[in-house]
């Protein structure tokens, strides 16, 4: 999941997006906190504006995230940019991520649901992504190389096809198969999704190895202890066509870490790996032979953040309010870092995607943080919600935001104010069976 490095009103915000969608949204600088204010009725000129609901918190942030996918997307491809300014500004970078374009599609089934641009607009736009993705993107065995160019498709720097950012595209690929419910969408993704050959990147073992290169072969590295990896496996433990076995299921290890009062499965990696699977897969209020993996990844969210709080002595930025690190940019460039334990070069920067991807384990608490961030530190905020990372003890603030870092904050916002993507990817009856397989009651 490595990116690559670099050296208020609801109706109103709804009206002002609308009216993006007829053409405003070739305004790069238009900021979505001034659409807001500059729509709002002359009736209400010069009085105060009560503070936003934290729904409505949420709803601004995803419609902001939403931004994100739409602008920053190639209009011939679908395929969304890796990163790009936060402030919404001319970028001329074209490497996009195909995680980027996992979230993407999800982001926008939900723009869709709410009403955040015409459904037509985005079921076209949808309908694009995945006419490239089957007839143009370039493929092995069905997986898909992990960074490409946005305009052409092809395979940038060297990257390698990617089994775990193949699965968050295919996570989005079926999502919007269940949520349009338009023909062509709907055999396009069941197309891409029954081409893989997820035993080909088995490699012979019963982990999935991390990837291959047409230079090198496969990855010496594998999936074999847990992280995200859990849409992998069930997605292959599902697939109709070219399926693994059922076994692949208990084929990695679950460690477990110990911080204060929390005890959870973790590979000790940053706190991304406890929500990616998360925002398509429904684990709520199902176990199967080792865990409750939502309830696991709530004690990894509350191990976190009283992580963050530990270091408080080392980084006063640090509190109740405020924390959260998890792979990001920094002041240095790409780190994956985090905790517990301590991972990286850890020095006083906040990730907003990592209260932003866990708010269904701890909302208030996730939440909180969140508006936090946006109020104290505006720079923070621009076009697409939350730049990528920010470390006020510097006054350092990224100028990027990332497509899986406000993606994984947009779908996680909609799964706690409505349920929204998980009952959406739940419908899929490859998922179904794939936890029925695994064991999940």
């Amino acid at each position: 999941m490595d990116v690559w490095p670099v050296p208020r009103k609801e109706l109103t915000r709804r009206a002002a997006l609308s009216l993006l969608g007829r053409g405003a949204l070739a305004l790069p600088l238009l900021n979505v906190a001034l659409l807001d204010s500059s729509c709002s009725s002359s009736k209400n000129a010069g009085q105060a504006q009560p503070p936003l609901t934290d729904d409505q918190f949420l709803d601004q942030m995803e419609q902001a995230a939403f931004l994100f996918f739409w602008e920053r997307a190639g209009t011939n491809t679908g395929q969304v940019l890796d990163r790009a300014l936060a402030s919404g500004a001319a970028d001329s970078r074209t490497i996009s991520s195909i995680a980027a374009t996992g979230f993407g599609l999800t982001g926008l089934c939900i723009a869709a649901q709410r009403g955040y641009m015409p459904a037509s607009q985005i079921q076209s736009r949808v309908l694009t992504t995945l006419n490239f993705i089957w007839t143009q993107l370039p493929q092995q065995n069905g997986f898909f190389y992990h960074f490409v160019d946005m305009n052409t498709g092809q395979r940038a720097r060297q990257c390698e096809v990617s089994s775990i950012d193949t699965a968050i595209l295919l996570c989005g690929v079926l999502a919007c198969r269940q949520f349009f419910q338009e023909s062509q969408i709907q055999t396009l993704a069941t197309q891409i999704y029954e081409r893989v050959n997820f035993p080909w990147m088995l490699n012979g073992g019963t982990t999935f190895s991390m990837g291959w290169t047409p230079e090198n072969g496969f990855l010496n590295a594998r999936y074999d202890t847990y992280c995200e990896l859990m849409m992998l496996y069930l997605l292959a433990i599902g697939s109709p066509t070219f399926p693994v076995p059922a076994s692949s299921w208990s084929a990695f290890s679950r460690p477990t870490v110990s911080f204060q009062n929390y005890t959870y499965i973790s590979g000790g990696d940053p706190l991304f790996t406890h929500q990616y699977s998360h925002a398509w897969f429904d684990f709520r209020n199902k176990q199967d032979a080792y865990a409750n993996y939502f309830n696991n990844s709530v004690a990894a969210t509350k191990a976190h953040k009283a992580f963050c709080l530990s270091l408080a002595s080392q980084f006063p930025d640090y509190s109740n309010n405020l924390w959260g690190i998890t792979a990001s940019d920094s002041i240095n460039g790409y780190v994956a870092w985090g905790g517990p334990a301590s991972m990286g070069p850890i020095d006083g920067s906040v990730v907003p995607c990592a209260p932003g991807g866990s708010i269904p384990f701890l909302a208030a608490d996730c939440i909180t943080a969140l508006r936090n961030m946006q109020a104290r530190y505006p720079s923070a905020w621009q076009r697409y919600s939350f730049v990528d990372a920010f470390n006020p003890l510097k006054n350092w603030y990224d100028a990027d935001a990332l497509g899986i870092d406000v993606g994984i904050a947009m779908l996680m916002a909609e799964n706690y104010r409505s349920q929204f993507v998980w009952s959406t990817f739940m419908k899929n009856p490859e998922a179904q069976a794939a936890m029925t397989a695994a064991g999940f009651k």
